[in-house]
């Protein structure tokens, strides 16, 4: 097998900062990398030239037809129905952004609403939230990925825009809520000023004032709002990520607590006269709670009902209760069983009508489930690793069954490279014992005619953090790889919620190791099934996956051939200081903090480089992304290629125009696809073999 040599990796400039930390004098050879300026700048021109050589190559232009291919597909989002109108992003086939459109009637045509590819390149519209009625939506605008927004409301008969509002900063679809005259909505400070935790809760009255309402939001929490418009009542669920939430009725403009005193996660729902909780108190796997409107509005400002003022409407199973949305008169439940997904419906009491009847390895998307209290359905994506990601219409009527679901909008492929067709694919489920007793599906999927003889190039993908479960997906630019020979497998990791909370609890902030752990036994284990090697096996991950496969790489370079580390966290000194970093200290646990500093010092990728053969690396991040700073993969990066003392490439490749992954263009996201896959091609010495054909 021969392999892309990396001599002469680039030159980076050591400017050495020292500080002492809890004791320890820490030593930062590239804090300059940190910085956004014309230095840096050139230092990544530098760098994408130097990563060209070993992705701009014949076996790129030969993946290319496939990939575009795979890409130019008519997409589906899950739609949000309204009073019986159905709001759904959809992306034509060579379009480079989803457009927003509406239907009257489930078979209806759809009708453009928002069209951002007529905004501008760098235009996408991040996230949309339609009144209870289907009169209005209100939807935001972003540039280059940035998560930055504009925000404008629609009226939908007309597609006229009627209200806008510049410069919100980070906002979405928790924290939008209409109310009859308007809508609630957060704003925030902007990236380029270091104010994006500095957070207000906003009212805006269409064709009136925009007031403020409150900025009593902590720092590491983040508002999810939910108006009740036949009481008034209004909540406000301040949450951490992945950790505890407070729950308050919103007075005036006073946030009056209901439920503040617990150590838990709160999602709530208003449906039906009932305040519903999805909660992990005390029921590590979650269970439904609930409460009439009428009874929370009556015992707020006398003193804080807490959780008495609830009883258990769905109690706790050994499945993970992850979803709950309104289902006509009733509710829609998704769960995941064994890391997989299963879908119930059920009365609003909580008493359970069925479960569908869905195939065994598949999954619904997080947040993928969708109702609405007008309409006797429930809509929901469905995907598998052989099955591409589709839009079901579940029938939720009090007479309906198991069987009562139907496919509705999936998109197609050429058939050589379509599991539905042409590709043949096996899917396996390993059990992989790890430490401490834990044991973890690692997911295994390739051609079914494939005998695997030890040497099959091999992509372990995880991520294992922030209760975010790796349930069976589809990623199309997977199917070429699988075509070619190649093993896919998907470990689902500690610190996720496919075990429920006491599997996250196991993977974060003292324990996070163990996520590594589980991560380094699935790669042992897919060898010792005779899958492959350690010169044909790569990690891949991105954000939280991408901290992942950078622990991989400084705690054992030797179990893999090659790593993809995206938009990753990789300094976990100094992770707090920049853009969102602070919100995740409850997930990783804080630097400041001398106890929880020996937690993150003990792993961090940037802190435990050593001289040693580094394998074929690959980070790649973006100049747009607001969540987790470039800063991390140009350090690591410059790093690890002044310590390898092989010559693998260690290389680094930074995207103008998008960011952590929201709004990238498909023409984009194509040419990273290509940066990613032409690497594991070339490392690993992968012949593209499949013939195109049209769909």
């Amino acid at each position: 097998m021969s392999k892309q040599t990396g001599s002469g990796h680039p030159e980076t400039e050591r400017d050495p900062v020292s500080e002492e930390l809890h004791g320890e004098t820490i030593v930062d050879p590239y804090r300059w990398l940190e910085a956004d300026d014309e230095a840096v700048s050139a230092w990544e021109d530098t760098q994408n030239r130097y990563t060209n050589e070993f992705v701009e190559t014949d076996r790129r232009e030969a993946l290319r037809p496939a990939f575009e291919a795979l890409a130019a597909h008519e997409t589906f989002h899950v739609p949000v129905v309204r009073d019986g109108r159905y709001f759904q992003l959809i992306e034509a086939a060579g379009a480079d952004q989803p457009r927003l459109t509406v239907r009257v009637t489930r078979e209806g045509d759809p009708r453009t609403l928002v069209d951002p590819n007529d905004l501008g390149e760098t235009v996408s519209l991040g996230w949309f939230v339609p009144d209870p009625d289907g009169d209005r939506v209100v939807y935001g605008l972003m540039e280059g990925g940035t998560e930055e927004y504009d925000v404008c409301v629609l009226d939908v008969d007309s597609g006229e825009i009627v209200d806008r509002i510049d410069d919100v900063g980070r906002c979405g679809e928790f924290s939008v809520a209409w109310d009859d005259d308007g809508f609630y909505y957060q704003s925030t400070g902007s990236a380029d000023d270091g104010a994006l935790l500095e957070k207000e809760l906003r009212y805006r009255e269409l064709g009136g004032d925009d007031r403020f309402v409150t900025d009593d939001i902590p720092e590491r929490r983040w508002p999810n709002v939910h108006v009740d418009r036949e009481s008034g009542l209004v909540l406000v669920a301040l949450g951490e990520l992945a950790s505890d939430t407070e729950l308050y009725v919103l007075d005036g403009d006073e946030l009056v607590p209901l439920v503040t005193d617990v150590d838990a996660s709160l999602a709530p729902l208003v449906h039906a006269g009932r305040v519903y909780l999805n909660t992990n108190h005390e029921a590590p796997r979650f269970r439904l709670l609930g409460a009439d409107v009428e009874d929370i509005l009556a015992r707020v400002g006398d003193g804080e009902p807490g959780l008495d003022a609830f009883e258990t409407v769905v109690s706790e199973s050994d499945d993970v209760l992850t979803q709950v949305v309104p289902a006509g008169d009733g509710l829609a439940i998704h769960r995941i069983r064994d890391a997989r997904s299963v879908v119930s419906l059920h009365d609003v009491e909580g008493e359970r009508r069925h479960e569908l009847s869905l195939p065994e390895f598949v999954g619904v998307p997080r947040g993928g489930l969708a109702g609405d209290g007008d309409t006797d359905e429930v809509v929901f994506g469905l995907q598998g690793f052989d099955r591409p990601s589709s839009i079901v219409h579940a029938d939720a009527g009090s007479d309906a069954g198991p069987d009562d679901w139907a496919v509705v909008q999936s998109p197609e492929f050429p058939p050589s490279l379509d599991p539905r067709e042409g590709l043949d694919l096996t899917v396996d489920r390993l059990w992989v014992d790890s430490t401490d007793g834990a044991t973890v599906p690692v997911y295994v999927v390739h051609r079914s005619d494939l005998d695997p003889d030890g040497v099959a190039p091999t992509v372990l993908y995880g991520y294992g953090g922030f209760r975010i479960p790796l349930l069976p997906s589809f990623g199309p630019f997977r199917s070429q790889f699988l075509a070619d020979g190649g093993v896919f497998a998907v470990a689902c990791l500690r610190g996720g919620l496919e075990f429920g909370e006491e599997w996250h609890e196991d993977g974060h902030r003292e324990h996070k190791h163990h996520t590594f752990d589980d991560f380094e036994a699935a790669g042992e284990a897919l060898i010792e099934a005779g899958y492959t090697n350690t010169e044909t096996l790569a990690g891949m991950g991105g954000s939280n996956g991408g901290l992942l496969v950078g622990a991989a790489l400084t705690r054992r370079p030797d179990l893999f051939g090659a790593i993809v580390c995206g938009v990753p966290l990789l300094d976990m000194l100094r992770f707090h200081r920049f853009l969102l970093g602070e919100t995740w200290t409850p997930e990783y646990g804080s630097p400041e903090d001398p106890e929880e500093f020996e937690w993150l010092r003990a792993y961090s990728p940037y802190h435990n480089v050593e001289e040693t053969d580094y394998p074929a690396t690959l980070f790649h991040t973006a100049a747009g992304d607001t969540r987790v700073h470039p800063g991390h993969a140009r350090k690591m990066a410059a790093l690890v290629q002044h310590e390898t003392t092989g010559d693998a490439p260690i290389c680094f490749r930074s995207d103008a125009e998008t960011g952590h992954g929201m709004g990238t263009p498909t023409s984009l996201v194509v040419e990273q696809q290509l940066d990613r896959w032409t690497f594991v091609y070339e490392t690993f010495d992968v012949e593209p073999t499949v013939e195109l054909d049209e769909p």
